[in-house]
């Protein structure tokens, strides 16, 4: 006999369908957008260090905060967050919102930049990048072609100077930290590279791991610009040898060497890449038997203060 509900049973199954139907949806299901819903209810304190340090130094870029680059979300930095949101026409409330991330990330434009460039035309294209002003310049035939803002690295992970060229290049997906684009330099002691960013407040600061970071509407632009084998000369202040250097050794304390070097005649047609490859060996061994050294071709401490570095004696 097949089993059939009384009209109590039905009824009262109709009833609590009712109240399914009924009963309003979750606040995350009517929006139909997690990102943003996340994303607006970030508070300061669930921030995590690093993000707050980028916090704190990009309102204290833009005039609202004055105090230590520690981190910390401390009652300055609240206030430096509930004043920038007031002068942006904000709720003031002391969280760090997506739209207050937004406004951050307000984007920041050089005097010499042009919206309006086209794909340069010519030969001779090289990239300079200055770690003092925060500034990636495209030159082309000699002359100033464009410019745009950039972060650098910390100051506990510098970035890499030097004379470089792009070894490689790539798109990225755009949640990623590295933006969208990606051209990776030969340096031999790291994977280093020019690329966009996620986190675009943070241009115009030392901000990175070593890296250069631009826009991405920036990195978007030059990287069909450059191809592969560009130079890039990074400048700024170099990492001086404190010991002997010796073949093969790839290194920041080799660059300087390599300079000094050229300075004098030596080095003449090598990059300063902090190789110490054959042509450095032979400009070492060249300058060794030039002051009358045994040319090992091992860049000793008496080879290094004749170079006029700062050498301490070694038992």
């Amino acid at each position: 006999m097949r089993y059939r509900p009384s009209g109590f049973s039905l009824g009262f199954y109709l009833f609590l369908l009712f109240l399914l139907l009924a009963a309003p949806l979750p606040a995350l299901a009517q929006t139909g957008n997690k990102p943003d819903v996340e994303a607006e209810n970030i508070e300061s304190q669930a921030l995590k260090e690093v993000e707050i340090g980028e916090l704190q130094l990009r309102l204290a870029q833009l005039g609202y905060y004055i105090g230590p680059i520690n981190g910390q979300y401390s009652p300055s930095t609240a206030r430096a967050v509930s004043n920038f949101q007031q002068a942006n026409g904000l709720s003031s409330s002391e969280k760090v919102s997506a739209a207050t991330w937004f406004a951050l990330a307000r984007r920041l434009k050089l005097a010499s930049y042009d919206e309006s460039s086209l794909p340069p035309v010519g030969k001779n294209l090289k990239v300079i990048i200055d770690t003092e002003l925060l500034i990636l310049t495209v030159m082309i035939d000699g002359k100033v072609f464009n410019q745009y803002p950039i972060a650098i690295g910390k100051y506990t992970s510098p970035s890499p100077v030097g004379e470089w060229k792009i070894a490689n290049k790539g798109y990225v997906a755009s949640s990623s930290a590295f933006g969208t684009r990606w051209m990776g330099l030969n340096v031999p002691w790291g994977s280093y590279g020019i690329h966009g960013t996620n986190r675009p407040w943070s241009i115009g600061w030392p901000a990175s791991a070593g890296c250069f970071r631009m826009y991405n509407e920036d990195v978007e632009l030059i990287y069909d610009w450059l191809p592969i084998g560009t130079p890039v000369v990074v400048k700024g202040p170099f990492t001086l040898p404190t010991g002997p250097l010796q073949p093969g050794c790839g290194a920041p304390e080799v660059i300087p060497l390599q300079v000094r070097l050229r300075e004098k005649g030596f080095y003449v047609f090598g990059p300063a890449d902090g190789d110490y490859g054959r042509m450095t060996e032979l400009a070492v061994r060249q300058f060794q038997i030039y002051h009358g050294l045994e040319p090992t071709g091992v860049a000793d401490a008496t080879t290094l203060r004749l170079l006029n570095f700062d050498i301490p004696d070694y038992p």
